[in-house]
Parts: C-alpha cells; sequence; structure tokens
C-alpha cells in the first residue's frame, strides 16, 4: 500500500488528504477532507435521498469503503465519546496549525479546514514531506476583525454570540454563503468550496441543540 494509491482512491469520491504522520505507537494515519466538486457529488448519493445527517452517513460509506479496500480502520470526527482527537492529529501533519483567531488553518483549505475521516494503516507509509509554511506568517490577519460580533478572536469561539448573530436578519449571510471570519481567510478564498455547501453546515451547527 502507498500513499499514492489512498490518495487516487480519496479523488474517485472527490476527497482529498489533508495530510498525513507516523503516531508514537507505529504505523501512518492519514486525514481525508472535502475536495474540489465534492459537494456536488456527495448530494446525488444515496444517504441525502432521506435521513438525518447523510453527511455522516456518506462519509461512513465511503471512507469505510476505502478502509476496507487499503486494508487500514477507519476512523470518524462524529464518532464519541470519547472522539478522536482530529484538531491534534491535524497539526501533527505539519499542514495544518492554529489561526490568530483559534481555528486551525490548512495550507491547502485554509480557514475551511475541516475533516470527514481518516485512515490509520498498521503499516509505516512513505509520506510527502509537508514543507508548506504556515499561511499566518505572512497574512494581514483580516480574520481577526471579519466577525461581526467577536465570537471568534484570540481568546477562543463564543458560541452563544454566534448563534444570537445567527438568529438575527444580518446573520442570513453567513447561514447562507458561511462564517464570514473563515472566508476572509485569503487562503479560504482559493479553495473550490461551494455556498450550498457552507450553507449546508451552518444550518447544521445552527439547529436546535446544537449550542
Amino acid at each position: 500500500m502507498t500513499y499514492k494509491a489512498a490518495a487516487r482512491l480519496a479523488a474517485q469520491h472527490h476527497l482529498e488528504i489533508y495530510g498525513g504522520f507516523h503516531p508514537e505507537g507505529g504505523g501512518t494515519l492519514l486525514l481525508l477532507g472535502p475536495g474540489a466538486g465534492v459537494w456536488e457529488h456527495v448530494t446525488a448519493a444515496p444517504e441525502f435521498a432521506h435521513g438525518d445527517d447523510p453527511m455522516d452517513r456518506w462519509s461512513r460509506r465511503v471512507i469505510g469503503s476505502m478502509a476496507e479496500a487499503l486494508g487500514a480502520e477507519p476512523l470518524f470526527p462524529f464518532d464519541g465519546p470519547p472522539w478522536h482527537p482530529f484538531q491534534s492529529w491535524a497539526q501533527a501533519t505539519g499542514r495544518c496549525w492554529e489561526s490568530p483567531v483559534r481555528l486551525l488553518v490548512h495550507d491547502r483549505a485554509g480557514l475551511w479546514a475541516s475533516f470527514r475521516g481518516a485512515l490509520r494503516f498498521a503499516e509505516t507509509l512513505a509520506l510527502p514531506e509537508a514543507d508548506a509554511p504556515r499561511p499566518c506568517e505572512a497574512c494581514a490577519a483580516p480574520c481577526l476583525s471579519a466577525c461581526p460580533v467577536g465570537a471568534l478572536s484570540p481568546e477562543g469561539y463564543d458560541t452563544a454570540a454566534c448563534h444570537a448573530y445567527l438568529d438575527t436578519a444580518e446573520g442570513a449571510d453567513c447561514l447562507g454563503r458561511g462564517c464570514k471570519v473563515r472566508r476572509a481567510c485569503p487562503v479560504s478564498a482559493t479553495f473550490p468550496r461551494v455556498e450550498a455547501q457552507s450553507a449546508f453546515h451552518m444550518a447544521h451547527f445552527h439547529r436546535p441543540g446544537t449550542n
């Protein structure tokens, strides 16, 4: 099994390998996130025809089948408790860092960084060298002033203020197009993510019982 083989299989489902690393206990962990065209792909899948949490169910089916084909163990951020430490794993890849507003920023996805799952291999796979610089180093940090209510800041995430803003008429822009802070990231602006995908995740985040 090789990294390239895993990347080719991921691409068939419009997923990308967002990074990989070798855990202390041995083996290899590859993190999977949305790639170009993923929204059009997943919304045509059977999970979106009926039932709750279609994106999670699609992820479980697709990444589970990938794991079976590749001889790996599938892991998901929505399984728990206990929850898998995806944020720590992401930073261990050398391609994801904490941004000025404490959200993770990815070298390619920017503040749109998100993970649909991971593949854990017992063997040690050769990984591409993670040599991308942290994008925030040469950035004017527009993320710091993008939130109208200051819900995202170096001090952390004020989810109550965020939900309250989303309940207002002005909050419709974030609900329909995605978080203004995430959109403000220059790297995010170059990433192929459609507004309908952001609207889906914002509606899921803001539904009753999530705050």
